[in-house]
């Protein structure tokens, strides 16, 4: 009986061993695409944090040579000209990626916004993952093909404006209140995050810059929608066909600048 309870544990263990690694290399992968294969490659060393570190910053570096043959381009979070990733968390999870058209159309944007004002910076979000078609950007609708992008909003402060700041250390989540049509209704992505706003940076909307930008977005040929809140498009009067509402169960868009290739 001994040894049938040792062996019953012993396969209980292996069970709950498994699904634990399952999951990890599931999250992993959701979040960064190429975690989970990291993952997967460190449960064969002992010392398998380490391992894991070692593998996934090897996959990261190999992810910017072989995205080209998949139709993709990484940003740069080096960069320190006109344009640059917010945050080195966005590279660091590989959702810097984007086609070659889309990463033209940012540096150009990036460009025009510094000519207009100088010294303006033009700050990257989240993008797109560096491999396939199709796989989803949690916790973006969209981002699953390298042709949509995420940009932050520009800032002013009682002195002027702020290059390269964010109300929230990410670029997300600070949310510039206004009027909305929208229930609450369920399932969304629509979050509030009512208890965070607190936190944030008291900075506020730049409208000359972000009013710019939407205009210059808005107008080239490439660029085929663009997201933002209602409130916002009223408030910085930007009306274009182009410019729209995302909807009602897709995240708020009144803190960040979402646009797509056509």
């Amino acid at each position: 009986m001994k040894v049938v309870g040792r062996t019953v544990n012993w396969h209980v263990c292996e069970m709950l061993r498994f699904l634990a690694h399952s999951s990890l290399v599931l999250f992993l992968t959701v979040l960064t695409q190429i975690g989970g294969l990291a993952w997967l490659i460190a449960v064969f060393f002992q010392r398998r944090l380490i391992a894991f570190v070692f593998a996934y910053a090897l996959l990261t570096v190999a992810a910017a040579w072989i995205a080209p043959s998949f139709g993709r381009v990484a940003l740069s979070c080096m960069d320190r000209g006109p344009l640059h990733v917010q945050n080195w968390m966005y590279c660091t999870l590989n959702r810097n990626y984007v086609t070659p058209e889309l990463a033209d159309i940012l540096a150009e944007t990036a460009e025009e916004m510094d000519r207009r004002f100088p010294d303006t910076k033009t700050l990257v979000l989240d993008a797109n993952f560096p491999f396939f078609d199709g796989f989803p950007l949690v916790p973006h609708l969209s981002h699953d093909d390298g042709e949509k992008v995420d940009i932050a909003l520009y800032y002013r402060s009682e002195a002027g404006y702020l290059p390269g700041s964010t109300r929230s250390p990410i670029g997300y989540f600070a949310f510039e209140q206004g009027p909305s049509e929208c229930a609450k209704t369920w399932p969304t992505l629509r979050w509030d995050f009512g208890m965070l706003q607190p936190m944030w940076r008291s900075y506020n909307l730049d409208a000359v810059r972000n009013r710019a930008v939407l205009q210059i977005l808005a107008r080239h040929e490439k660029v085929g929608k663009i997201f933002i809140e209602p409130h916002l498009v009223q408030a910085l009067n930007v009306p274009h066909p182009k410019i729209r509402f995302q909807g009602c169960r897709a995240a708020r868009h009144d803190d960040h600048i979402h646009f797509q290739l056509k």
